[in-house]
């Protein structure tokens, strides 16, 4: 197999969205050690949306609405120095919508971290319209906290692999590995429910299907020890009869899963595909989003 995959890459600095949920402020802290890991500032962003409201509010609401979201970004980037002194904080309080905001904040180059839920400056906002808003409309990486984040770190990084195709958005992975100080797992699954029900289907050829999946896994990992030679990386094939089941188990023995978005047309728009909805919803872990055709710069 021949690649033309560059040497390792840096990753971008950190833009995360808060408001005033304790989702939003475990997303600040986390995202802050993210940005420690890597060597790069954290902006955070609160997202007011006075434009979205200046038709019909007082002006006295908005200027409140300014004041209240200016507040809370002194009281995170207070609890952020706390816990990281030496990082480099900068706040912007946007008065676009959160997701428009968090996109312009990222640019090109940055990665977006949100909390599972939200209020406040993202009023009344689940996962579902601004994590998944976020990770289906992004042209940058996005990371959704999720799970207990103060459990012991268990040194892994898991991957979410399908083929050799994965190969671009891989060494995202294996470089928030070699930032922590983790070993990164490279997981594929074979479902055998794809295969069942063709009239060609035996036993015998869906382990040739996995067997398949196994050669294209282990030369994945060769690929990325080539950029990563001091990296540990291990890789490993799961048969079962449910994918999303299979890697939500595997966040729960992971910092941190990392995968390749599939995206699909709903209406007039993009959405994730199904095994993304149940990692972000159902996750141990947080679970980074890496967008089609995205290449971290070396």
């Amino acid at each position: 197999m021949t690649s033309d995959l560059p040497d390792p890459v840096e990753l971008g600095a950190v833009v995360v969205g808060v408001d005033a949920s304790g989702q939003a402020r475990t997303a600040a802290l986390w995202a802050a050690a993210e940005a420690d890991h890597r060597g790069q500032p954290l902006n955070i962003v609160h997202a007011a949306d006075i434009e979205g409201r200046s038709v019909l509010t007082p002006a006295e609401t908005l200027r409140a609405l300014r004041e209240t979201g200016n507040e809370l970004l002194d009281g995170t980037a207070e609890a952020v120095r706390a816990a990281h002194p030496d990082l480099t904080v900068t706040k912007e309080l946007s008065n676009r919508d959160a997701v428009s905001s968090l996109h312009a904040a990222a640019g090109d180059r940055g990665t977006i971290v949100v909390g599972s839920r939200g209020l406040g400056g993202f009023a009344s906002l689940t996962l579902g319209s601004v994590g998944l808003g976020v990770a289906s409309r992004t042209e940058v990486p996005v990371i959704v906290v999720r799970g207990e984040t103060d459990r012991p770190a268990t040194g892994v990084v898991t991957a979410a692999v399908q083929g050799t195709s994965d190969l671009d958005w891989l060494l995202i992975a294996a470089a928030e590995a070699d930032a922590r100080k983790a070993s990164l797992r490279l997981l594929s699954v074979s479902n055998v429910l794809t295969h069942v029900g063709r009239f060609t289907t035996m036993l015998d050829s869906i382990g040739e299907i996995t067997e398949e999946k196994v050669h294209e896994t282990a030369a994945v990992a060769e690929e990325v020890r080539k950029r990563y030679p001091g990296l540990t990386v291990t890789h490993d094939v799961e048969t079962g009869t449910s994918v999303p089941g299979i890697l939500v188990e595997a966040t729960a023995l992971a910092d941190l899963l990392v995968m390749g978005a599939r995206r699909r047309m709903l209406g007039s728009g993009t959405a994730l595909g199904r095994v993304t909805h149940a990692l972000l919803h159902h996750g141990h872990c947080p679970v980074q989003i890496i967008p089609p055709g995205y290449r971290a710069t070396s």
